[in-house]
Formats: structure tokens, sequence, C-alpha cells
């Protein structure tokens, strides 16, 4: 029986090296549906219950394994809802292919049932590589295409596959004038800066007294790397959201995360240094780098056009981060412990202090920050944790104390709500004999988080180790939010609006056959990680929590402080965000543990 174009696509696509995709049925690739069935034996199908989660899924799929993500979708509204995930993965700079059906090729033009533009849907996305495949020997080159663009690029690509061309027996391409005959096969090592530039940026690091170092998501291979420099240069070590598993968080001079959601110690370092080091980091937020000229910068990232983007760098680098390192190590000279390393190192240890007195005032029912408190020093070795882009976010980034070998991710640069249960579910899929944490707030859970728990219920029996804990923070209120329009709106939080549900997020576990607990005792948080952290199926872990319990950012502007007082007279509930931000502000300052 010859091959139809859709027996070769997820033929080709095994050649790429995937194992794995995920997608929704539709008429609109219908003949792909069909040759996915065929090739269960080798490719396995995710059936999510909406697209976006595939793509959602595709994304965390490439941030942890590294590889190209993979995802599908029908025509019209399927590829539509493909993009929210899409642009995830564009602009957290990972490999995604999504492969998506069109109506007949007799019907374009018609204004056919579900006939889009995908060609022009997809042209920012996808903007690197975006085609309608029209014929069967056309398939070959736009499959493999897609897939070395994504991946040597590391963002998205899309091929469009009519849905009458799919079932047509396949045609390799003829040697004939017009046609090109692609192969398979992805780009070797990453390349090496010059040795005039490394010579150049050892200058610039040796002549620094007060080093900083700021690592993102393209630091995460390069640990061993990066370990070696800040001890070379003895330098703090700062990290952006995505490269909070680059470095361990038990090393004295790692200051933890930087910005909005970060400590006061890589505030600190930022502030004080005299010469910035940024490895693989797209860091957005300026203000919180040295003053342009304060510092000395030498920059390296994989992708020439993220350099000097958000500091004028005197040394610009373009390379693999681990690389790039171990060359131009041999280079530096050894710093002396001085002045500079002791203070980052005390402003460290006063810091992790600071989050636990945080964490452990009384709050109304439970203080978030101890959620996170709690789970921390409980961590299972490897574990992988995935957080939503809500007030989690802030506990996640501050209060979690990663240790070496467990991986974190989120939505970073889009930070969309809703992407922490599909890639827990990801990671699962991919690494199905280690625990995976998310942690989500009742917003994202209401948004999408029960829609994936029913894909979770589906396949968790396949896995070696079922432990998957999906953390919900049910506090009624879209926090993050709220508190943005208390400090930076100057406006007290609009009930119409951030106001939602009460919703039993631990029973519906037990409706789908998994388990829930409920929590809503700060001094019974422990027993509940612990019974989760044991459970022999995925669990929804509720904690009922207090949503007047600030997140506080690293450092308190002028304009802030104004907001902050003059939104009193439009609080709806002054009363208990005066009194939680007071006790998190004494908790900073005073001595002692509890009240």
């Amino acid at each position: 029986m010859s091959m139809t174009v859709s027996d070769f696509v997820w033929h080709r696509v095994q050649e790429w090296g995937v194992k794995r995709v995920y997608g929704y049925p539709g008429d609109g690739v219908g003949g792909l549906d069909v040759s996915l069935e065929k090739a269960k034996e080798t490719l396995k199908y995710i059936q999510v219950r909406h697209e976006e989660m595939a793509a959602f899924m595709a994304s965390a799929h490439a941030k942890f394994t590294g590889e190209v993500g993979l995802c599908y979708a029908t025509s019209g509204p399927g590829a539509i809802h493909l993009l929210t995930g899409l642009y995830d993965a564009k602009m957290d700079h990972v490999p995604v292919v999504a492969i998506v059906g069109q109506t007949a090729r007799t019907g374009i033009g018609a204004h056919y049932q579900q006939e889009v533009d995908l060609q022009s849907l997809f042209k920012d996305v996808a903007g690197d590589f975006v085609a309608t495949a029209m014929v069967p020997s056309q398939v070959r080159h736009l499959i493999d295409r897609a897939f070395r663009i994504a991946h040597t690029r590391k963002t998205v690509t899309c091929v469009i596959i009519p849905n009458d061309l799919q079932v047509l027996p396949y045609e390799e391409p003829p040697i004939v004038h017009g046609t090109t005959h692609t192969g398979t096969g992805y780009a070797g090592p990453a390349e090496l800066p010059n040795d005039a530039l490394l010579s150049q940026a050892a200058a610039v690091l040796n002549a620094g007294k007060k080093v900083a170092i700021l690592v993102g998501a393209g630091a995460l291979g390069a640990t061993d790397e990066l370990i070696a420099v800040a001890e070379r240069l003895q330098a703090g070590c700062a990290k952006a959201l995505l490269g909070k598993a680059a470095l361990p968080d038990d090393l004295p001079w790692v200051t933890g995360s930087l910005g909005l959601l970060g400590t006061k110690p890589s505030w600190d370092l930022m502030q004080g240094c005299d010469t910035l080091l940024m490895i693989g980091s797209c860091f957005p937020y300026s203000e919180f780098l040295p003053k342009p000229g304060a510092a000395r910068g030498v920059q390296i990232d994989i992708d020439g056009t993220r350099l000097s983007l958000r500091y004028p760098m005197e040394v610009n680098m373009v390379g693999d981060s681990a690389v790039t390192l171990r060359a131009l190590l041999p280079l530096l000279e050894q710093k002396s412990a001085d002045h500079w390393r002791r203070r980052i190192e005390t402003g460290v240890a006063d810091w992790w202090k600071t989050l636990e007195k945080r964490a452990m005032q009384p709050a109304d029912p439970i203080n978030p920050q101890r959620v996170f408190w709690e789970l921390s020093k409980r961590l299972p070795e490897n574990c992988i944790m995935t957080g939503d882009s809500g007030s989690v976010a802030n506990w996640y980034a501050r209060d979690i104390k990663i240790r070496r070998g467990m991986m974190g991710s989120l939505s970073g640069s889009l930070a969309s709500l809703g992407a922490a249960t599909p890639y827990a579910m990801a990671a699962k899929m991919a690494f199905p004999e280690r625990v995976v944490i998310a942690f989500i707030g009742d917003g994202a859970m209401q948004m999408n988080g029960m829609n994936v728990m029913i894909t979770i219920s589906k396949y968790w029996k396949e896995w070696s180790n079922p432990r998957l804990i999906v953390m919900v923070l049910n506090n009624r209120d879209l926090n993050q939010v709220t508190w943005e329009e208390r400090i930076q709106l100057g406006d007290g939080k609009t009930e119409s609006t951030q106001s939602i549900p009460d919703v039993p997020y631990h029973k519906y576990a037990e409706l789908l056959g998994l388990k829930g607990i409920f929590v809503d005792d700060p001094e019974r948080l422990g027993a509940a990680w612990d019974e989760a952290l044991a459970a022999d199926r995925p669990v929804i872990l509720e904690c009922y929590t207090d949503p007047n319990v600030p997140p506080l950012p690293p450092h308190i502007t002028l304009k802030d402080a104004k907001n902050f007082m003059t939104m009193m007279g439009t609080e709806p509930e002054l009363g208990s965000v005066l009194k939680e931000s007071a006790r998190q502000v004494l908790a900073s300052v005073l001595p002692g543990g509890k009240d």
C-alpha cells in the first residue's frame, strides 16, 4: 500500500527525532489523524482538551528537553487556538513546529467553511518560516525546513497542509528544475567567539573590582562553568526568572531572582557593581540593572540580536554559554575574597532569614508565602516545577530554594495566565520518573487548569512515577492584577473585575479519580505537602490563602509608596490590606520570628 502525504509527515518528523506530538483532531486534519493512529507504536500522540494547551505543552517540552516541540491542530478555529501557546514559545526563544490543516485546495478563496487565511494568521508568530503545501512532492522540504529553522533559530515555524492533500499518495520531488531535495539532521555545536573578543572580555572582567553576573535561560546548561567563573571573579550572581535553575540557591553568593519578582540582594548587587557580565538572558527590565555608565558590561548570547538590548555593553559575544565560558575561564585572573563578596554573602544569608520571617507571619487564613516555604525544604531530588503568571510567580521566584538537578519554568516574556498545568503535563510526559509540581492561582485554574486536569487523568496511569501535584492558591481574587491596581495605578481593588468564584478544586480532583487535599490551617501545611508528595496518583492540593498579603518588590520607589497611600480612599478591603502589609514590612526590619 502506498504512503500517503499524512503517512510521510509522521514518518518524517520521527526522522527528526520527534517521539511525541500534542494535538486535537478535526476534519481539517482528518488524513493526519488516520495516519497518526497507524504510527502510534513509534509516535506518541497526546490528546489535549484544547489546542492552546497543545501549543503550551509543545513549548514546555522544548524548554525542559532542549528538543523541538511539536503540536498540531485542525483548520480554522483549531489553528487559531494554537496562537497563545505558540507565542509563549516564540517569546521565550524555544523551538516549536506547528502542523495545521486547511480547507481543501479547491475551496480556498471561496469563503468556504473554516477557511481562514492561515498564512497571514501565522506570519507573525512563525515569521521565520510558515508555508502552505500545495503538491505532495513539496511536503518533504517543508517539514525539513520547519524543523531545521525552528531548531537553529530557537523559534516557532508552521506547515499548513490542506485536508485534500493529506490523503493523496506521497511523491518524492523529481530531479527537475524547480524542485529541491532536503535532508534531516540538526546543526553542530554553537559558535565560539573569536580569541580577540574573548581577550577583550577578560580584560574588562579582570579590571572589575565588584563584578555582578546575571544569568538567564540561555545558561541553563552551563552550571559548572558559571560556578567556576563566579568563583574566579568572586562575583555575585542574580538570575532572571527563566534562569532560576541555572544555579542552585544554596550557593552563598547566588542572590536569587532579579526584577519585580526579585530579591533585595539582587537589587543591591546590580546597584553596587562596577562590572556586569550577562549570560544567556534577555531580562526585560532595564531599571533593575546598573545605571548606564555605572558599570562596564560584557554579554554572551547565542542570538546576536539580543546583545546590548537592555544595557550598553562594552564587549558583545555571540556563542553558546557553556562553550564560551569554558574558553573565557583560563583568561580570567583569580580575585581574592574581599569586602564585595563578603557583603554579597551576608546580604543573601540575611535575605533568607527575612523570607522565613515573612512566610511565618499570620494571615487570614494562610499566608501564601508559607505554602512555598514549607514545600521548599521538602522538594524531592530532581523534581520539576512549573509556575503560572500570577502571584504564585512571586513566591516561586523568591521562596523556593532550588537545588542542583531540579528544573523549573513558566511563561516568561509572554507571561500568559494558564501555563502551569500544560507545562506540568509536558514535563511529566518527557520525564515520567520525576516528581512534577505545578504552582497555579485560582484564576488560572478556572481559565484552563481544570481543563488540563482531565488530560492528566487520561494519561497518569502510564507514568512510571505517578506523582504530579497541582498546588492551587485559592484566594478568590485575580491577585497579581489586584496588587498592580493598588501599587502601579494607585487605585483600590476593583471587585467587579478581580473577585472570582470560590470553587472546591480538591473535590474536582476526586471527581476525576485523582487525589484532592484541602488545607486552610497554616499549621497543617507541612503535613499536607507530605501527604501530596506520598500520594499514589496526581493530586490537587488546594490551599485557602489570604489575598491581601502583599508581594513586596525588592525596592519600593517613592511613586509606589505614593500610589499605595492614594489607593486607600478607594480600597474595599483596606483594613486587611494595611494589616498584612504592615506585618510584611515589619518582618523585614525587626528581629525575631512570628508575632
